[in-house]
């Protein structure tokens, strides 16, 4: 008898998946101003849960993939906000 792999991706998500994955949906939204419910929220939140799916469970390393899968850049945004005397490009 073989045995057969399966990988995570083809389980359901349970609530602490799903958590984790709102969180990540919810910090880059708010970072952005992307609005709950858009086009693009719904792409952001399929992005993740892909991710999540793939194995990616760390929030950070999801916010991160999930920045270079729609070509923005987190932590450009975050250091600029840290430190709000430097310029970080955006008009």
């Amino acid at each position: 008898m073989s045995r057969r792999h399966f990988s995570r991706h083809n389980e359901p998500l349970d609530c602490d998946d799903l958590r984790q994955c709102r969180l990540v949906l919810d910090a880059i939204c708010d970072e952005f101003g992307i609005e709950q419910g858009s086009e693009e929220a719904s792409r952001i939140a399929a992005i993740t849960i892909e991710l999540y799916q793939q194995g990616v469970r760390n929030v950070g390393q999801l916010k991160h993939l999930v920045d270079a899968a729609r070509g923005l850049d987190l932590s450009e945004h975050a250091v600029s906000e840290d430190s709000p005397a430097q310029t970080s490009g955006y008009a």
